[in-house]
């Protein structure tokens, strides 16, 4: 019985040992190709040097193809520099008040003048006829006098009232609304505000803004609102200033519409005279690292360098740059995420040999 088990263990160990010697000639091949495809796995496909002080990627244009590695040209641009400016849909009570004002002093004025043009030619006459042989009492002459010179100082006092009013309204109105305001006749334009067809519009730009030419316009938009922009027309500058609002101040009339009275409005004014030339970075080719915007230039056939660019203007789908790069510039703007895990690897690499 125990021969028998001896042998039946023998056989066992047999066939363990034939089985592993079966399982290590069928496996020596797979196991071959398993290494050499771990080597080629380790193997990186790049080349990253340091030099001027930034990482210089090299990969081969196969190795491009296989990536889906993409490159595009910069296009050059011309950015025409905006500032934002603010302005106040304004109330003219004041100056339709002042108006009336002046236009009272002015009748007053007029009815006074006729009354001296009166009490002149009445002295005239009195004092001719007491000449010629005092045919009018001197007492006579004295009243006529009199009230000549009363009327004269009448109406200097209704002109000075007149011109004082005048001068009210050029302070808080300007020159061309102090002219239109102390016609006798209203104008259209006047007319048009006094009806409410058009609003009155004080808007402040900054001081580096030049001064508005005649009869020029500009878009404005109720603050805070996507309404449609209304075109505004200027009038001339505004004596006042806005106290929430440091800058040069301007009337400009634009059609009622939805403008009220108190309303605040924007306006963008662009800067033709403080143009910029630059290229546009297409957004596909920004990479983002340590919080800024970088983008890999492409310097010859198969070395790449990571620039950093601005993304503080967006335009046309990317981003204005002036400085770092020109038109012609090759970047990657597809495969940029893969350039920078490369060029991650030679950073973990070189810390690890230190």
């Amino acid at each position: 019985m125990n021969r028998k088990i001896a042998i039946i263990i023998g056989l066992q160990a047999l066939l363990i040992v034939i089985l592993f010697w079966v399982l290590v000639f069928y496996g020596k091949d797979e196991y071959e190709a398993y290494s050499q495809q771990q080597g080629e796995e380790v193997q990186t496909p790049s080349h990253v040097i340091s030099e001027e002080g930034s990482a210089v990627i090299t990969i081969s244009q196969k190795m491009q193809e296989q990536s889906d590695i993409t490159t595009s040209p910069l296009t050059s641009a011309r950015l025409h520099q905006t500032l934002s400016a603010y302005g106040n849909v304004i109330g003219i009570d004041s100056l339709i008040d002042l108006r009336t004002k002046f236009l009272a002093a002015k009748a007053e004025a007029n009815v006074i003048q006729a009354s001296l043009n009166n009490s002149k030619a009445e002295y005239e006459r009195l004092h001719e006829l007491n000449q010629d042989n005092r045919n009018i009492s001197d007492r006579a002459v004295l009243v006529a006098e009199a009230q000549y010179k009363s009327d004269i100082a009448k109406l200097n006092a209704a002109n000075v009232a007149a011109s004082n009013l005048r001068d009210s309204i050029r302070q808080q109105w300007g020159e061309v609304l102090t002219a239109r305001a102390t016609e006798q006749a209203s104008s259209k334009s006047l007319q048009a505000l006094l009806a409410y067809r058009e609003v009155l519009i004080q808007i402040t730009f900054p001081f580096s803004t030049a001064e508005p030419k005649p009869d020029s316009t500009l878009q404005v938009t109720p603050t805070g609102t996507q309404s449609k922009s209304t075109t505004a027309t200027f009038i001339s500058a505004s004596p006042q200033t806005d106290p929430t609002v440091q800058g040069k101040t301007y009337f400009y009339r634009a059609p009622a519409g939805n403008l009220r009275s108190g309303m605040r409005v924007t306006v963008s004014l662009s800067e033709t005279g403080n143009s910029a030339d630059g290229v546009i970075v297409p957004g596909t080719a920004i990479v983002w690292y340590s919080g800024k915007a970088w983008v890999y230039i492409k310097e010859d056939t198969e070395k790449f360098r990571r620039i950093p660019v601005s993304t503080a203007v967006e335009s046309n789908g990317g981003w204005f740059n002036i400085e770092g790069l020109k038109t012609g510039d090759e970047v990657v703007t597809n495969g940029g995420q893969l350039l920078l895990s490369e060029e991650f690897k030679y950073q973990i690499k070189n810390e690890n040999e230190d």
